[in-house]
């Protein structure tokens, strides 16, 4: 398999597979969901050379590989043994903030069919580009097959949201489809459309009006199509997972297979046409009309504004609260005012990146840029944000400037998307609606081209390989950790350097340099600089005043933080978390202010042995990659609070 070590080392270094909720992944990213976190390596991680970054946002821990992440993926997928179905612990994994479970739940119910949904956004653009062309008539047999093809997965959108909301849900998929399936069934919908025959009125003379021309058990259904919807499916499908989950408790297992499904359709789907589906349309009507209120009150200011944030909204995962909101326009209005306003950012994103690779003449910088630049062309912007721009902070501030500007011009010119479709320069055909080749569509192309040029022209003129190679000059001399060795006067050296920081040694015991640990996360440095202490007592001391920033449940590790920011690691053992707290007792909580000499944990030596574990304590400055140095003392021996290391900021 071309990525097997790739993905064993994203696996090893995630935390390994009992650490993996659950993996899945959009364009560039794979996106796990962990248990925990603090177990991932992200150091080691974010410097691999196939890796351009990792982000932790809504929830997730994303690892951007790039646009060959699906061959990545199923790699990982396959060394990890990751299947489909999540198990059950997954099922109970849904945790943090009300945005990060809504990120979440959009991200995973719309990122499996963003390929397909692309692809036939682009058959049917194609086909509105022919026919404003004049190329075909909406009478031949040409046009009406491409438009098929683009248009059916639209028209069929809650069976294929039936099946990845069944999934997120952790229902029974094919239960999502058939309820699905029902929202779009040929006889329903044409009995449902407004003023059909025998069709009577509800609520008449007031806001509610509406129209009935069906029953069921006597209950007026009211009239509406649920072809292309979004909501009202995710909302069935939701109810639909609890009530089979219910049903699996109540109905015996002899029966249980073909019972559950029976009654979990039986009830939910006229249930979805009684109310739920009417009140989630009727939400997502609301919805739509918001964001249409307030486009209309300055489009102008709205392209600036989300022209201008988009791509930061992409780097935190943001987006896909919009994306929804997007789709859920085109289904309830017809078309989507969001979508054209930041469609200029991955144009002025990807043309600062050709002005770098014009300008530059470093090679490795050359040889990364034009790929991210090609690809955001085609409207995927992550090589080009993680790899290029967002490293020189100044060149992703100008690409968003940019971006803003030319956001602006398309709200201006109230250029409308009518279809979901292809991305970059293959997104153009999603404007053409009944008008055709109008002024809005040739103002977005102009906008985009603008944007590209100008990022171009910025790029070429701000870049200087100058200044990135003393800036790498600069790195490299505060990268160097120094080890200082000759006392002055009876005292160490450390205590005569201007510092900003001192730690002091956390117990007593026998010097390891970190390099030399059992253990590849710390000896790598990947954790950051430190020093490992062979224990000879029992309790580890505050290094200086500081707060308990993480506490372990099993008492091997905590995390301080000092008042001048220092980010301390002590670590007990190597592979001591399987001890399960046995053989240690934490005297402190989490959130706890300290200070220099309290004891904060009590932990046994031979307890940990006896088990065959590595006793040995790693004392690491986690965020020593912000530091200008780390200033090691060398001894054979330290006692309690004697000078461990100083920090330079």
């Amino acid at each position: 398999m071309k990525y097997e070590s790739l993905a064993q080392t994203i696996v090893d270094n995630v935390g390994g597979r009992d650490n993996i909720l659950s993996l899945t992944h959009c364009i560039t990213r794979l996106r796990f969901k962990l248990k925990d976190e603090s177990k991932a390596n992200t150091d080691f991680l974010k410097s691999h050379d196939d890796i351009v970054t990792v982000m932790k946002s809504g929830g997730q821990y994303q690892v951007v590989i790039g646009n060959h992440v699906p061959e990545v993926y199923e790699a990982v997928s396959h060394v990890a043994n990751i299947q489909d179905e999540e198990s059950e612990s997954q099922q109970q994994a849904s945790s943090g903030s009300v945005l990060s479970r809504f990120i979440d739940l959009v991200s995973g119910i719309f990122q499996p069919l963003l390929g397909v949904l692309a692809a036939a956004g682009m058959i049917k653009g194609f086909s509105a580009l022919f026919l404003a062309l004049g190329w075909v008539t909406e009478k031949s047999g040409t046009y009406q097959v491409l438009f098929a093809i683009g248009d059916a997965l639209f028209y069929f959108f809650p069976i294929f949201l039936g099946l990845t909301a069944a999934k997120k849900f952790h229902a029974n998929p094919f239960l999502g489809m058939a309820i699905g399936a029902s929202l779009v069934y040929p006889t329903l919908v044409s009995a449902m459309e407004l003023g059909a025959k025998g069709a009577t009125t509800l609520f008449s003379g007031s806001i509610f009006e509406v129209q009935s021309s069906l029953t069921f058990a006597g209950l007026p259904i009211i009239s509406m199509t649920y072809t292309q919807s979004v909501i009202p499916i995710i909302f069935a499908v939701f109810f639909a997972a609890k009530l089979e989950k219910k049903l699996k408790v109540i109905i015996p297992d002899v029966i249980k297979t073909f019972f559950v499904p029976f009654f979990t359709l039986l009830i939910i789907v006229p249930v979805t046409f009684l109310v739920i589906g009417p009140v989630s349309s009727w939400l997502a009507n609301w919805i739509g009309s918001g964001a249409l209120a307030i486009y209309s009150l300055s489009p102008v200011l709205a392209g600036i504004l989300l022209g201008a944030f988009w791509q930061i909204f992409v780097i935190f995962g943001l987006h896909w609260g919009l994306v929804a909101i997007m789709i859920n326009n085109v289904s309830t209005t017809g078309f989507d005012i969001i979508n054209p306003l930041i469609f200029a950012a991955s144009f002025a994103q990807t043309g600062i990146v050709f002005g770098i690779f014009l300008k530059t003449k470093n090679k490795k910088l050359k040889s990364i840029s034009l790929p991210a630049a090609i690809s955001g062309i085609f409207g995927v912007t992550e090589p080009a944000i993680y790899g290029i721009t967002l490293p020189r902070k100044k060149m992703f501030i100008y690409s968003c400037i940019v971006a803003g500007i030319f956001g602006g011009l398309i709200g201006f010119a109230g250029t409308k998307l009518y279809f979901m479709g292809g991305l970059g320069i293959f997104g153009y055909t999603t404007f053409i609606g009944k008008a055709g080749l109008d002024s809005s569509v040739w103002i977005a192309v102009l906008a985009t081209a603008l944007a590209l040029i100008v990022g171009l022209i910025v790029g070429y003129i701000v870049h200087s390989d100058k200044n990135e190679q003393e800036q790498e000059v600069s790195d490299s001399k505060d990268s160097k950790t120094k080890d200082v060795t000759s006392p002055i006067n009876g005292e160490t050296e450390l205590q005569h350097i201007v510092k900003d920081d001192f730690v002091k040694a956390p117990l007593s015991g026998d010097m390891i340099k970190l390099e030399q640990v059992n253990d590849p996360v710390f000896s790598s440095l990947a954790m950051g600089k430190g020093i490992a202490i062979k224990p000879t007592s029992n309790t580890i001391i505050a290094p200086f005043d500081a707060t308990v920033e993480s506490l372990f449940p099993t008492g091997h590790a905590i995390g301080l933080k000092s008042k001048h920011g220092t980010e301390l690691l002590i670590h007990i053992g190597i592979d001591t978390v399987k001890l399960d707290g046995q053989g240690f007792k934490a005297l402190v909580n989490q959130g706890d202010t300290v200070v220099a000499g309290q004891p904060l944990i009590e932990f046994d030596s031979q307890i940990i042995q006896k088990q065959n574990f590595d006793d040995t304590v790693m004392i690491v400055v986690t965020n020593s990659n912000i530091t200008k140095d780390v200033i090691i003392e060398s001894k054979a021996h330290f006692n309690k609070q004697d000078d461990l290391f100083a920090i330079i900021y």
